[in-house]
């Protein structure tokens, strides 16, 4: 099954990108660029109709949305090790997929936006310290529940441990104090090789 990856590495593509590399799959990766015309082309629209990235064609299959094209590659390559063979595990990879995806993302992208994204004149202090405030609390959540465990589900790693830690790729500034568990989980997802593996395409293309 032919799997192709849209979007430049240093985007929400490198969530696909690290999954791809973490089952092991061979993929063709077009580094096109979240600004770039080609997503406004016609040939995009019609695998993304909203001119974002990343999006996928996995053997004709079309998605996008970061997520659930990570949800998508672990649950249909199994043996891979990202998906869960029980129910109880399954809803633990959706409970955390989406939590990053609501809980966390978009007070990181608010902090993010307004400290380095946006040009500095269009950047709000205010908004940056209100996100990061707020994103203590999540912390605190991932903390509890990091304790005692090295994975957020089950004994391995598994795609939630993917989806979270990339959202929190910038983790070293968004947490206050000492976050041990959480720091420590991080790290371990972070320094596994198919990670700096995706990693790597992201600094080659930033």
């Amino acid at each position: 099954m032919a799997l192709t990856i849209y979007g430049i590495a240093a985007s929400r593509a490198i969530r696909p990108l690290w999954a791809a590399e973490e089952l092991g799959l061979p993929y063709r990766h077009v580094p096109w660029h979240y600004n770039g015309p080609e997503t406004r082309e016609p040939a995009y629209l019609a695998i993304n109709p909203n001119g974002t990235v990343p999006a996928i064609d996995d053997g004709g299959l079309l998605l996008f949305e970061s997520l659930a094209i990570t949800l998508h590659l672990a649950q249909t390559r199994p043996a891979g090790g990202l998906w869960s063979e029980t129910p109880e595990g399954v809803a633990g990879l959706y409970q955390w997929t989406l939590w990053a995806a609501t809980e966390i993302e978009p007070l990181a992208r608010q902090w993010f936006h307004h400290t380095s994204f946006l040009p500095p004149e269009q950047r709000i202090e205010s908004l940056a310290t209100a996100a990061l405030d707020k994103l203590q609390a999540r912390l605190a959540v991932l903390e509890r529940h990091l304790a005692g465990r090295e994975w957020l589900v089950g004994e391995r790693f598994s795609v939630a441990d993917l989806n979270l830690a990339a959202v929190l790729q910038r983790l070293d500034a968004l947490g206050r104090g000492e976050l041990p568990h959480t720091r420590a989980w991080h790290q371990r997802c972070l320094a596994r090789p198919a990670a700096q593996r995706a990693w790597a395409l992201r600094q080659a293309k930033a």
